[in-house]
């Protein structure tokens, strides 16, 4: 899930939309994935369970964290290189 670390990154560019939608623009902002790698194959390897299923997991989880914090990302248009 998230860490302290997170949603510093994801700041920047919601402030950037939501000031370009104040001023009339139409905004496209959408949360992308690329959570496959390294990481999830280990985590495969050690658990003996499909990367496929804890990566949706964790997206799923991740997901959940980032709404509540009230983010402006279009989940309409969500990106994911893990389907």
């Amino acid at each position: 899930g998230l860490h302290v670390g997170h949603p510093e990154g994801y700041t920047a560019t919601d402030i950037a939309a939501r000031y370009r939608r104040m001023k009339g623009f139409n905004v496209m902002h959408p949360m992308g994935w690329d959570a496959f790698g390294l990481p999830a194959e280990q985590f495969a390897l050690q658990t003996g369970t499909h990367p496929a299923e804890t990566t949706a997991k964790n997206v799923a989880r991740f997901r959940e964290q980032l709404q509540s914090l009230g983010f402006s990302y279009d989940w309409q248009r969500e990106i994911s290189t893990t389907d």
